[in-house]
């Protein structure tokens, strides 16, 4: 209910739990104090999903689809507005401290070739958690682990239908000025998923 209206109250909300609105009261003082135990819950599964991801030790490929898994199942059980929950300065350090455990990960996936090296800097850690959020609010059809095959493949290998080698003055019909098919298409397929 808080992802769909933020500004819910806690008469709709314990309606809506089927449950009277002094039952929730007797667990929790004010909605602020409603809120604060959804954060806590909230970054305490991202924390849990990270620890489960093994980013540190498990393949990198394994890790990634465990992290993508875990962190769509997240998103779906707690979409809060995380605007709001950012707000409190202990939840934010720890969300920080996340971001900084996956970024981490992303920079072992680059040295150890899974990711490209020639790519922006953060664009990694800027395009993940943007295609975890769309798998998990748009691809709901699909289960988390579906989901996840759907976000890592398309991490790892686009969606174009072949890869494309990037525009170099040094290789290819690029260098001979031939603009138009500066393109090609000789890299090697990705592994089928």
């Amino acid at each position: 209910m808080l992802a769909a209206d933020p500004s819910a109250s806690i008469a709709s909300i314990a309606a809506e739990a089927g449950v009277d609105r002094r039952t929730v009261y007797r667990r929790f003082d004010s909605r602020e104090d409603l809120l604060a135990a959804i954060y806590e819950s909230r970054v305490t599964a991202v924390e849990e999903a990270i620890r489960e991801a093994r980013l540190r030790e498990a393949p990198v490929t394994v890790a990634l689809h465990r992290y993508v898994e875990n962190i769509i199942a997240v998103n779906r059980t707690w979409p809060v507005d995380l605007a709001r929950m950012l707000a409190d300065d202990e939840i934010r350090r720890r969300r920080d401290a996340c971001i900084t455990e996956v970024d981490l990960f992303l920079e072992r996936a680059t040295a150890e070739g899974i990711l490209r090296r020639d790519q922006p800097e953060r664009w990694a850690g800027s395009l993940l958690p943007e295609l975890v959020h769309l798998a998990a609010h748009q691809q709901t059809h699909l289960s988390p682990a579906q989901a996840a095959d759907v976000v890592v493949d398309t991490f790892l290998y686009g969606i174009g239908a072949r890869p494309i080698q990037a525009l170099d003055p040094g290789r290819g019909p690029a260098a001979s000025g031939d603009r138009a098919r500066a393109v090609t298409f000789d890299l090697p397929n990705p592994p089928p998923a």
